[in-house]
């Protein structure tokens, strides 16, 4: 049995904006931004609304939203997991929480040496499904 931790997870105050969103837009999607434009914010983008490449990777998904990565910068957070809130302030240029007065933002924890050791059997996807 594997008992893998989650590699991406959310509060219940970005699973309920996550709803909100989803309500006005439809289906969701994040991508971990890598610093470029709006810093490292995770972006939420209408699914599908973002090309996702082949070097990108798929951690898991909040509620239904799938939440990728880049593949270079997972190699740095692959030991920690991303716990994805909302607090005060501004999202992203191009990211649907932009104007809503609240913004997503990752928090992040290390996994411990058997978690860890528990993910080696549960390589990252890069299934784009």
């Amino acid at each position: 049995m594997n008992l893998a931790p989650e590699r991406v997870v959310a509060t219940e105050a970005a699973l309920q904006m996550i709803a909100g969103l989803r309500g006005r837009h439809g289906p969701l999607m994040f991508f971990q931004s890598g610093g470029c434009c709006d810093g490292s914010a995770p972006m939420c983008y209408p699914a599908g609304e973002f090309d996702v490449s082949d070097t990108d990777v798929c951690l898991g998904n909040l509620d239904g939203a799938l939440f990728y990565m880049g593949l270079e910068q997972f190699a740095y957070w692959e030991h920690t997991q991303l716990i994805i809130d909302v607090v005060a302030g501004n999202g992203g240029m191009f990211s649907l929480d932009n104007g809503t007065g609240r913004r997503f933002l990752t928090r992040s924890r290390l996994f411990t040496d058997e978690e860890f050791l528990a993910l080696a059997n549960s390589p990252v996807a890069t299934d784009k499904k």
